[in-house]
């Protein structure tokens, strides 16, 4: 409760309407702090990807796929579940009060939302770049400074673009147990469907799902930036169009979260 205190007084004990960058600098430095004074979210959210990637890897072994193919497949599951999970905190805000007091302060409502967004999108980058350190040591990466700069921004991207996705659901819903139901139900699906680690080519109607499935292109971009480190990382689609499509839902599902945030729900008290 130290940090949502500290984060009510900076945002409405000011005689004067506070500045965006206040209002975004200090919610996205309450979701960085709580995260990691939750040792069990930290383990969590690295420690099952990494299982994950061990699993699948020894049992696809036999059809000559290793571990270096589906490294690009388990990062983008460490950011999207990273991110979109970092989203439940809005309804724990809601609960405990925190988030009805954000509403009636003096501040934009988007930089209510880009500041939520930003915590959970850091938080989803930093587990992603310990899972990078991971695979350095373990795969012998060899990225170079520049492919790691745009690996970065890559998943900087992608993690905005899917924390906001899970702040638009998380917004309208007053449980976190219907939370983890809809995000189980809608999230697997969305990751397997993205080439993470079977094949996205192919025919019928699956194949019009892969390539409608916006983290397709994330996941094709990571592994094109990859390939030059990790033998058989193979993108599928050209990097122009990875990261324009990638941008573009970043956009996208901010411009959703923040039109969504200005609806009103049962648990806003307005």
């Amino acid at each position: 409760m130290a940090e949502s205190t500290s984060a009510v007084s900076e945002l409405v004990a000011a005689p004067l309407r506070p500045g965006p960058g206040i209002v975004v600098w200090t919610l996205c430095q309450r979701e960085l702090v709580r995260f990691f004074r939750q040792r069990n979210r930290v383990i969590g959210a690295l420690g099952q990807p990494i299982i994950f990637w061990l699993l699948f890897s020894e049992g696809f072994k036999p059809s000559g796929l290793d571990y270096a193919h589906f490294f690009p497949g388990t990062l983008a599951m460490i950011l999207m579940f990273t991110a979109i999970f970092a989203t439940i905190s809005i309804i724990e805000d809601r609960r405990e009060g925190f988030m009805q007091t954000v509403l009636i302060a003096p501040v934009a409502r988007w930089s209510m939302v880009l500041g939520k967004i930003l915590g959970g999108a850091l938080i989803a980058l930093v587990q992603g770049l310990l899972f990078l350190a991971l695979g350095w040591l373990t795969l012998d990466l060899q990225l170079s400074f520049s492919g790691l700069i745009q690996l970065t921004l890559l998943m900087l991207v992608i993690s905005l673009a899917l924390t906001s996705l899970g702040f638009a659901i998380a917004w309208r819903m007053d449980s976190t147990q219907g939370f983890h139901a809809i995000m189980s139900v809608f999230l697997l699906p969305m990751w397997l469907l993205s080439g993470s680690f079977f094949p996205a080519g192919g025919e019928g109607i699956l194949a019009w799902i892969v390539w409608l499935n916006p983290l397709t292109y994330g996941v094709s971009g990571l592994r094109g930036l990859l390939s030059a480190a990790a033998e058989g990382a193979g993108a599928v689609h050209s990097p122009g169009v990875c990261w324009t499509v990638s941008l573009l839902f970043a956009v996208v599902m901010f411009a959703v979260a923040t039109r969504v945030a200005k609806s009103r729900t049962t648990g806003d008290l307005l």
